[in-house]
């Protein structure tokens, strides 16, 4: 009868169980002394043979159950914690949550046949000055630049700087409307809905219906169902996980 051959998993298994076993009974073994135990003692307080014990504190505990090891920590006053390592076939970015708000956008955008652009440069000179999406309504002769807020931390800087890239997009929108005249910049933030952004939403709302005057329900509109950008600047909630773009109301 051929026998049946290990898999590269579980001879690693074995190696790294084998290595575990090893450092736990040590540590086990130093920390029963400190506090002045006897192995009869740690074995009784467990509920194993003083002899099985032994055979822990020697590396031999590959085969333990796990209760058992839960068990010795408890006894000795020293946790036991246990986790799988990073996921290593898939790490999450750390902007995770920021890409899937630009990418829920540029899905919208291309449901409605709009050219966009992911991170795009409003000066070619300094990668680090970019707009979160640029999309292009040729229909209403716009360039629609989105920015996405996880967190607004400092309202005054922000709003600045993207009145800058909208500044700086000059270059794009003339590009974009060639010989029939330039593009107009058209701006919206989106503000990723969470309790932080709600409660300043709720703590300065003078301050950001002056800055956004537009209508936050036309500019919901016009991300998720293709209608023309109003002409002023914007602001709506996005939430990635639930898909969707929806409109701020201002008290």
């Amino acid at each position: 009868m051929a026998t049946l051959r290990r898999s590269e998993a579980a001879i690693q298994g074995d190696a790294l169980s084998a290595a575990i076993a090893a450092t736990l009974g040590r540590e086990a073994r130093a920390t029963r002394r400190r506090r002045r135990h006897t192995q009869q003692q740690l074995a009784d307080l467990i509920g194993i043979s003083r002899s099985r014990y032994a055979d822990i504190e020697r590396g031999e505990g590959a085969t333990a159950p796990l209760e058992t090891w839960a068990k010795i920590g408890a006894a000795l006053g020293r946790p036991l914690a246990a986790a799988f390592s990073r996921d290593i076939e898939a790490p999450e970015p750390r902007d995770a949550g920021h890409l899937a708000a630009q990418e829920l956008v540029l899905r919208l955008a291309r449901s409605h046949g709009r050219p966009a652009s992911f991170e795009l440069p409003t000066r070619p000179a300094d990668p680090a000055r970019s707009a979160d999406v640029g999309l292009r309504d040729d229909a209403a002769g716009a360039l629609i630049l989105i920015e996405i807020w996880n967190r607004l931390d400092d309202l005054g800087a922000t709003a600045r700087a993207a009145d800058r890239k909208v500044v700086e997009a000059s270059a794009h929108a003339a590009a974009a409307g060639g010989d029939a005249g330039p593009y107009r910049v058209a701006s919206c933030w989106l503000l990723v809905d969470t309790a932080a952004n709600r409660h300043l939403v709720a703590r300065y709302p003078a301050i950001l219906r002056t800055r956004f005057p537009g209508s936050s329900l036309r500019w919901a509109a016009a991300l998720t169902n293709g209608m023309a950008p109003p002409l002023e600047p914007g602001v709506a909630w996005i939430d990635p996980r639930a898909g969707r773009i929806v409109p701020l109301r201002l008290r």
